[in-house]
């Protein structure tokens, strides 16, 4: 493994060198970062304090929550106080911290969101084994699982940017720190790197999208047994599920999935899945669930009057 680098720190451009737009960059992403805290943790919140919640689905979903809160953290307060300063700079530990973070958090929401899928599936696939197969235990080992795959990928990550060697450039025409952006300023040929890369990232992405995608067909194909309300209240799920999923799997493997090679766009592309996505996540699991709806009003109208009696 290559260590001995000359470059200490890199220069993250962001998304805009230009004042007024970087003014406007760190204003409106730092309402997406409030925006994405606060509805997670109402998510949280509601999901741990509701005794209505208590179903694989909901358990499921605050992991997801968790995840996304972690996700955007990893990005976004830096992102937001570097469009403060004329030339942001990371140190080479804090890039190397960033891509293990970043990495071990999407990667998370990825094999949660399958756990979400698979939920889905027995419950209206199975439903009369549906507490047998979806129980306390197997969700719980599922669930560590996934957190102990999401911390392998990640170190498979920091193996292939510490066999970076970079000896000289280390300007990053980007907002954050990530295998594509570092493998333009290594001084050696990523070709092989950059195999390693797609074959990790870019396998997961797309093989855990396909994935989802062929379980949504099969459990939407099910639904044609049952009754009109169970129906209904199945393709409601179902639906936000399959937006959550398209929103998050199209961007990372338009990223993922191809040589190491830079385009315009990718930065925007970036931000959307990044901070984008942990932000309309809430608003999408919230605004399609009765259920959470009516926990979140409870536990709203709770506080008022434990408020009015003090």
């Amino acid at each position: 493994m290559q260590l001995n680098n000359n470059v200490t720190e890199f220069i993250l451009l962001g998304l805009t060198q230009d004042p007024l737009r970087k003014k406007i960059v760190f204003v409106t992403f730092l309402l997406f970062y409030l925006g994405t805290l606060l509805g997670n943790f109402l998510i949280i919140t509601t999901i741990k304090t509701s005794q209505n919640l208590r179903s694989p689905m909901y358990f499921f979903l605050f992991h997801l929550s968790l995840s996304d809160t972690c996700f955007s953290t990893s990005i976004a307060p830096r992102m937001i106080v570097d469009a403060l300063f004329k030339n942001a700079t990371i140190s080479f530990s804090e890039c190397i911290v960033q891509v293990f973070s970043f990495h071990f958090f999407g990667c998370l929401e990825i094999f949660i969101l399958m756990l979400m899928a698979l939920d889905r599936y027995v419950a209206i696939c199975k439903p009369l084994h549906y507490m047998t197969i979806m129980s306390q235990r197997v969700c719980g080992v599922l669930v560590a699982v996934a957190w102990v795959g999401s911390c392998v990928h990640s170190l498979a990550q920091i193996f292939l940017a510490l066999s970076l060697p970079f000896c000289g450039p280390n300007v990053i025409d980007h907002y954050l720190c990530d295998l594509q952006p570092l493998l333009q300023l290594a001084c050696t040929d990523t070709y092989v790197i950059n195999l390693l890369l797609v074959s990790n990232s870019g396998a997961i992405c797309t093989v855990s999208f396909v994935m989802l995608m062929f379980s949504y067909i099969i459990i939407l194909h099910s639904l044609r047994n049952h009754t009109a309300e169970g129906r209904r209240k199945a393709l409601s799920t179902c639906i936000s599920h399959i937006i959550v999923v398209i929103l998050f799997f199209g961007p990372c493997i338009f990223i993922y999935t191809r040589p190491a090679t830079t385009f315009s766009m990718d930065k925007m592309i970036a931000v959307f899945y990044t901070l984008g996505t942990p932000l309309l996540n809430p608003l999408i699991y919230t605004l399609r669930n009765a259920e959470v709806k009516n926990a979140m009003r409870k536990l709203w109208s709770k506080n008022w009057i434990s408020d009015d009696t003090r």
